[in-house]
């Protein structure tokens, strides 16, 4: 059979919440719940996928850091709450069980991405409600802290999505204050080993009212 790849994004796992994502468009999706206000874009190299019209690619492919991604989920995180840099995870989930898709060798494979791309990941995909998590702070490729904001104040879209056109590892004002007074390391692959230490994960806080810009994505994992 044919399929073609449909991305919709909301605050739950709700269906009838969701919206559908135009990848590569030049917009950001706004997401609210009791948790955090978030602002996504979706990039996906090569895209074939709905609705019809999408660009087949963006320009975030044609930077230096990019050149040899296939997707990115890239988000501007703004939490309304303290948030545990251990408790906030990030990752994959079904609600119904997914072990008879699961292709020869995956575990192999799964091994492999813990080794080389993320040891912080965890999780059974052979479970009743299979899932792989892992904590942000270890799995993000790029982590750049921003400026603590006025959560009533909207950010003006045009400014957002140049904001996440290319997120790069670092921070702004105080939030690069706040990078050195933990002692963050500067390079985002440095970052994610720094925080396999679960002690060093609970000594970071995702702060109320902060923006935490976001970019997920490898060359590893294609959609057609």
């Amino acid at each position: 059979a044919n399929y073609r790849l449909r991305v919709t994004t909301g605050p739950s796992y709700d269906l009838n919440t969701h919206r559908v994502v135009a990848v590569n468009a030049d917009e950001t999706l706004r997401i609210e719940n009791e948790q955090a206000v978030t602002y996504l874009c979706v990039r996906i190299q090569d895209y074939t996928g709905l609705p019809n019209n999408s660009p087949k690619t963006s320009p975030y492919f044609t930077h230096p850091l990019h050149e040899s991604d296939q997707y990115s989920i890239s988000f501007i995180l703004i939490p309304k709450q303290d948030i545990s840099g251990n408790d906030l995870m990030f990752g994959n989930d079904f609600n119904q069980p997914i072990r008879d898709s699961i292709p020869p060798g995956f575990n192999t494979a799964l091994k492999i991405v813990k080794w080389a791309i993320d040891p912080g990941l965890d999780g059974d995909p052979y479970a009743d409600k299979p899932y792989l998590y892992s904590p942000g702070l270890t799995s993000w490729n790029y982590l750049r802290v921003g400026e603590k904001v006025n959560l009533d104040e909207e950010v003006g879209e045009v400014n957002r999505h140049e904001r996440i056109a290319v997120v790069e590892e670092g921070g702004e004002g105080s939030g690069e204050a706040e990078r050195e007074k933990l002692q963050i390391p500067g390079e985002a692959a440095q970052r994610k080993k720094h925080y396999l230490d679960e002690n060093k994960r609970k000594e970071f806080v995702f702060e109320k009212g902060r923006q935490y810009l976001v970019d997920f994505g490898n060359p590893y994992l294609g959609f057609n």
